[in-house]
């Protein structure tokens, strides 16, 4: 279901209650899950029935939603957070580590060696 939302276009997505194999498999796919409190959801879908411009801010980075007047804040892993924040997948993160994981294998080189 996740990977159907992003081919449509979603990039966030905003409940009161998400399934946790939901959560991951939107992580996985780019689709933020935004929960937010069932009285902040009646509000926002209040406003938005009354008119359709009204704005929703989501701020990954501070991890907050806002609605006219109204923000909450949201949980995100820090990992999952990282990957939206710099567009990654899970092999784009690692490839982002690429440097770090050469040094550290260079001293395990290193070490392995004295040992030896």
């Amino acid at each position: 279901a996740a990977w159907s939302l992003t081919d449509y276009g979603f990039k966030v997505i905003i409940s009161s209650y998400f399934a946790d194999i939901f959560k991951g498999n939107a992580l996985n796919n780019g689709l933020l899950p935004v929960k937010v409190s069932e009285e902040f959801l009646k509000e926002i879908l209040e406003g938005i029935q009354e008119n359709p411009d009204n704005e929703i801010a989501i701020d990954v980075e501070l991890q907050s939603v806002s609605f006219k007047d109204t923000t909450e804040t949201f949980e995100l892993d820090s990992y999952k957070k990282i990957c939206l924040l710099n567009g990654y997948d899970d092999i784009d993160f690692l490839i982002s580590k690429k440097q770090a994981i050469e040094q550290f294998e260079l001293k395990t080189q290193k070490y392995e060696q004295q040992l030896f």
